[in-house]
């Protein structure tokens, strides 16, 4: 009856330490965010742009040049979208379009990164400071760097393409 009770007590003691153990959900996305980050992403939880979902999402955030904004723009996937939005690519739903029209080559590659992104992938944005992916990290980082080169190259031609017309130039510099 002794050994018992002791057996008892020694599992109520390592049954805390078992919890405090991370999943293996929790270990693949850890290691996906670190890993990003030190590609250059900023990786963040925030309320997405979305209407319905009030818990906060993964953002990974592909930051604009300072003097070079990008446009403002949501899509969203279908799934998540409502019909009266315009449909863009197949999939995919402006929920706010940029005020100027992408060139045909930005557009093509954008549609492109559009089909090849994860089902769990619900809204790209793009505002003056960022390009962003809001997504629920179905993969892990070998998955998620072969799309690394294609946000690259959207955001660097997104970059110089604010829908506003006042793009502010630092001190000393020619507008270009």
């Amino acid at each position: 009856m002794t050994w018992l009770f002791i057996l008892l007590v020694l599992l109520l003691v390592v049954s805390p330490v078992m919890w405090l153990k991370p999943s293996p959900r929790q270990r693949r996305v850890s290691a996906l965010r670190t890993a990003a980050i030190k590609t250059g992403l900023t990786v963040k939880l925030e309320k997405p742009p979305l209407h319905g979902i009030e818990t906060a999402m993964p953002a990974y955030r592909w930051r604009y040049p300072q003097d070079r904004p990008g446009p403002d723009f949501v899509l969203v996937r279908d799934d998540h979208a409502s019909a009266a939005l315009k449909s863009f690519a197949h999939g995919w739903r402006w929920r706010r379009e940029p005020l100027r029209p992408l060139p045909e080559a930005l557009e093509s590659r954008l549609k492109e990164l559009l089909e090849r992104l994860p089902q769990d992938a619900i809204v790209v944005e793009s505002h003056r400071h960022a390009l962003a992916l809001w997504w629920w990290e179905s993969q892990n980082f070998s998955r998620f760097s072969t799309y690394l080169e294609d946000f690259v190259a959207l955001r660097d031609g997104l970059a110089g393409r604010p829908d506003d017309s006042a793009v502010t130039v630092p001190l000393g510099q020619p507008k270009a």
